[in-house]
């Protein structure tokens, strides 16, 4: 006869469903590929001079992290971090626990680490993504259609159209009152982050400069972080049709799935491909100029795109997972998985330390797409390895240890006990 009695907390280590750590693995190489080709964000260091080794190789680098992983991998991040909150609060609920309070106090948690990653390298996006988190307590309560509603809504862009209404509103009354005035651009002194290479001066700058830019680029008229919102909340309605409970017996779905998704992809593509080529990364800093309602369409149709790849490469490993001949080699990635906040914290560091000038930002600076890209390859494969070898002895990853100490107020065992 089962036991039937209940635990009253969730400290203990919860049934992982492997393929979603393999999948964020996964998620995370494309992300280090794209930071790398990035430099993590980080341009202290003049390179004008440098020489590139592989000039054609270079380019096709640089059109596959373009084409191929640039918005992509990441999406597929962020969708598994809304369906992680649903696999957390219903286990809860399973539990008889109320776990919104706490997952509250876990968010917090969350972006304090965002905020010291940040010090490091600015494009971290745990930060805005204990932010949403947040903003998903009081959405769990709604139906399904209604979050569909809401991602619908996100995804098509309507927080960017409001924005750039209110900017040409703004812009046409300001230039009936001045209309012959004319902004001039100021000399800027070369930032002291430069002047005097040092860790100090570059977190000063990442606070002081990049921080209000990270914010634009979230939530201003280009409107990253409303793409990602939505994808933790299709995260959430997935994990609610218990989609990824049965994967194994529904084989010809996920194939199905995945031809819609890609598909789906290329037909957006073209219709893109129909407008006029815009520039819409300008939405980043619209400054004086108005926004033309094509941009906005897009931009859309980009944000789109993007979503149906995500969604096609996300099935597609899905599918190579469950398949025999392939499932022992992509669960190679499940123990980086496990530490995928470790792991991408861990990125950041030693991005930080590549490219800053206060350290050899002077050498890998100067890199090329391809060397700088098998060089990701690398610190990756490292970073597997050391996953593997930490988890054979403990339970979670040193952040992840830290994480959920802090949500329960209590060190929590750390170490695997010998059987």
């Amino acid at each position: 006869m089962k036991n039937v009695s209940q635990p009253t907390t969730l400290t203990q280590p919860l049934k992982r469903i492997t393929v979603l750590d393999a999948l964020r693995g996964f998620a995370l190489l494309g992300v280090i590929l794209m930071h790398m080709l990035q430099n993590f964000g980080i341009f202290e260091v003049s390179v004008e001079q440098a020489q590139t080794r592989f000039p054609e190789m270079d380019k096709t680098i640089q059109w596959i992290g373009s084409n191929l992983i640039m918005g992509r991998f990441i999406n597929i991040f962020a969708f598994l971090f809304g369906l992680s909150f649903f696999i957390q609060m219903d286990r809860a609920a399973k539990k008889g626990i109320d776990f919104r309070k706490r997952f509250i106090w876990r968010m917090f948690i969350l972006l304090l680490i965002g905020v010291v990653g940040h010090s490091f390298y600015s494009i971290e996006i745990i930060s805005i993504y204990a932010v949403f988190g947040l903003l998903l307590i009081p959405l769990y309560s709604l139906r399904n259609w209604s979050l569909l509603l809401v991602a619908a809504l996100l995804l098509i862009g309507t927080p960017r159209a409001i924005q750039s209404r209110i900017h040409n509103s703004n812009l046409k009354a300001q230039t009936a009152e001045n209309p012959t005035e004319s902004g001039s651009p100021e000399a800027r002194e070369i930032p002291a982050h430069i002047q005097n290479p040092s860790f100090i001066n570059s977190v000063k700058h990442n606070y002081a400069e990049r921080f209000e830019g990270k914010l634009n680029y979230q939530f201003g008229m280009y409107g990253r972080g409303y793409l990602t919102f939505a994808l933790f909340i299709l995260g959430l309605v997935v994990g609610r049709i218990r989609f990824f409970e049965t994967l194994g017996e529904r084989k010809r779905r996920n194939l199905f799935l995945f031809v819609g998704f890609a598909v789906a992809a290329l037909f957006v593509n073209w219709i893109e491909s129909l407008f006029p080529a815009v520039e819409v990364r300008s939405l980043m800093r619209p400054g004086d100029e108005y926004i033309p309602a094509m941009m906005l369409v897009v931009k859309t149709l980009g944000d789109l795109n993007l979503v149906f790849f995500s969604a096609a490469l996300g099935m597609g490993f899905i599918i190579l997972y469950n398949t025999s001949s392939f499932s022992k080699y992509l669960d190679v990635l499940s123990p980086y998985g496990r530490m995928a906040l470790t792991n991408y914290e861990m990125q950041g560091v030693i991005g930080a330390i590549l490219f800053s000038a206060w350290a050899f930002g002077s050498v890998f600076s100067s890199w090329g797409a391809t060397e700088l890209f098998v060089f990701g390859i690398i610190i990756f494969v490292l970073q597997i390895l050391l996953s593997r070898i930490w988890l054979k002895y403990f339970l979670y990853g040193p952040l992840e240890w830290l994480w959920r100490s802090g949500t329960y107020l209590k060190w929590q065992a750390l170490k695997k006990r010998k059987s």
